[in-house]
């Protein structure tokens, strides 16, 4: 997303363990765990060309979160899209809560994912891509940005589609996680990430709870889709739907359902850090103001990975 160019410059395991038991225990399996340390309602924006985002990661309240960058929970109805827009140094994940999207790329990519289904891109040294509305009525999806260490930022382009009936899954007393990178109660995606990750999705029934394990040394946050989580023991007060939740260092989190009647959907999202300056200028994220000018200049001159960007055209 983020296609139109705002100037914004700022400087800058295994896991296994999974346990799940009634919500009244109120109680938690690690001997350090993780809390909650910073929480925000993520506000509506526009973005794009008419298409409207809450901004988790990005936005005021939370600029980045190594190695994340971005997270917009986006919804997006035809004519409104993400038209043809660059991007260089990081990856795109892109995950649909409801109808589709159909990508195009100068690479020569072309596809739709569907509910569920997930689009992972590495833009690497460079992509000029499109994001448009496929279907009528509004389409709903989850798009993060994960940086890349500064010996990845130039290579080659990737891309992968990941559809729903692919993505890994498992189910327990109450609780569902789909597996979209990473691992939860024993089974391991096959999503390769660049940079290390884990992307779960749960869905967690009335009176019910999840302790999940994430690599110590991992950042950590939640993203509440629907119903409403209470996060660690040390919290009082349920988190409701479009909440960010960033969560402390820690071998792991508890995640409760308190409702007697709603179901609680949230992703937990967690990723190695790569401690390097971040430079951003809208949608190219490099390690120096040097390179960012020199992204600009081969962007204008369609050089260095942006061959294509005089000649190629979203249809």
């Amino acid at each position: 997303m983020l296609a139109t160019f705002c100037k914004l410059i700022t400087k800058s395991t295994k896991v296994s363990s999974f346990n799940i038991m009634s919500s009244s225990n109120s109680t938690t399996s690690f001997q350090n765990p993780r809390f909650v340390s910073k929480k925000f309602l993520a506000l509506p924006q526009h973005e794009g060309d008419g298409a409207v985002v809450r901004r988790a990661i990005g936005s005021r309240e939370l600029k980045s979160l190594d190695p994340f960058l971005m997270l917009d929970d986006f919804s997006v109805a035809h004519p409104a899209g993400f038209p043809d827009h660059p991007h260089r140094g990081f990856e795109t994940v892109t995950y649909m809560l409801e109808g589709g999207i159909t990508h195009q790329d100068f690479a020569g990519h072309k596809g739709t994912i569907y509910t569920g289904d997930v689009q992972w891109m590495t833009a690497g040294r460079g992509i000029i891509h499109s994001e448009m509305p496929a279907g009528e009525g509004t389409q709903r999806g989850l798009q993060l940005w994960i940086n890349l260490s500064s010996q990845d930022k130039m290579m080659k382009p990737r891309y992968q589609e990941i559809m729903n009936q692919d993505i890994k899954r498992a189910e327990q007393e109450g609780v569902e996680v789909r597996i979209i990178a990473g691992e939860s109660m024993g089974i391991r995606s096959p999503v390769y990430t660049r940079t290390p990750a884990m992307y779960l999705d749960f869905t967690l029934k009335p009176k019910t709870q999840v302790d999940q394990n994430i690599p110590e040394s991992w950042t950590a946050f939640a993203y509440i889709i629907e119903g409403e989580a209470t996060f660690s023991i040390k919290e009082t007060s349920p988190v409701s739907a479009n909440h960010m939740v960033v969560l402390s260092p820690g071998e792991g989190i508890t995640v409760w359902n308190k409702s007697s009647k709603k179901t609680l959907r949230f992703v937990l999202i967690a990723g190695e850090p790569i401690n390097e300056p971040v430079v951003q200028y809208g949608p190219f994220v490099m390690n120096t103001q040097e390179e960012i000018e020199q992204t600009i200049t081969d962007y204008h001159l369609s050089r260095n990975g942006f061959e294509m960007a005089n000649h190629w055209r979203s249809q």
